[in-house]
């Protein structure tokens, strides 16, 4: 047995095709980088646990879970990696149950993550740009617009996509949008923004690690209340690009690089 595990937490989905695509994926990429050490996984959704559970008889750890079979498996050195875009709900609860199990380790590190830093934003703009926005814009930028839609949160850190929203357009991304399903900003503060500008076409993207129920229904679902319908509504084409963040090496690279600043710290 690996004395050595890195624990890649996600929030998890239903959803497997896009499950391959991006956590798969990017727990293959770290198992590449890093063939000394065990990968293992956990979700912080256990509904959608329960889900895959009873439906798929598929069995993931949550979180207490994984730690303690780690406990049970002797491992000693546990590097905790979660996918999540921000210090939010979902993070602190890794965090906390990470600091629960401390003790029972002789190393402890766990990662950040993606928008944390100052300079996370930088990254994850770079990001966004060669993963999206050169192939979007790349004839003109004349009546298009880009929405990344992100999950949006009760807690304090639904900053973060204000942040990333200032972030964009003081690089120049004058015409890429942030908005949120459960957040701020909503669709119709982020159709405010926009509406200085007479967008003919607009693309859709979510701003998740995954591309599962939020962007199949609340993205580019058919009822009146999605995205979709609503720019539909205001006289835009649209194109909704149903991927994942970890779909792109662009972002899984920068979880990979939040990886090795943490095995260095």
């Amino acid at each position: 047995m690996a004395k050595k595990t890195i624990l890649v937490v996600s929030f998890g989905t239903s959803f497997q095709e896009t499950r391959e695509k991006t956590i798969d994926a990017l727990e293959k990429a770290v198992a590449a980088k890093y063939p000394d050490w065990d990968v293992r996984r956990a979700f912080t959704s256990k509904m959608i646990i329960k889900k895959l559970k009873e439906r798929d008889g598929l069995f993931i750890d949550y979180i207490d879970e994984a730690f303690q079979r780690l406990v049970d498996d002797g491992v000693k050195e546990i590097i905790v990696m979660p996918t999540h875009v921000m210090n939010g709900i979902e993070f602190d609860d890794v965090a906390r149950i990470t600091g629960q199990f401390a003790d029972k380790f002789d190393s402890v590190k766990i990662t950040k993550p993606l928008l944390t830093a100052e300079e996370d934003y930088d990254a994850v703009i770079e990001a966004m740009n060669g993963a999206y926005l050169k192939r979007i814009f790349k004839d003109a930028s004349n009546g298009k617009a880009v929405v990344f839609m992100g999950h949006g949160t009760v807690h304090y850190a639904n900053a973060c996509y204000c942040e990333l929203q200032m972030k964009l357009f003081s690089l120049g991304y004058e015409h890429v949008y942030v908005t949120t399903v459960e957040g701020f900003p909503e669709v119709e503060d982020t159709m405010r923004l926009m509406s200085g500008h007479k967008y003919s076409k607009v693309y859709l993207a979510p701003f998740m690690l995954v591309a599962g129920d939020h962007a199949v229904n609340d993205m580019a679902g058919d009822d009146d209340d999605t995205l979709k319908s609503k720019f539909i509504a205001a006289g835009c084409e649209v194109e909704c690009l149903i991927e994942g963040l970890g779909e792109h090496k662009e972002f899984q690279d920068l979880f990979l690089k939040h990886l090795s600043d943490a095995m260095e710290n």
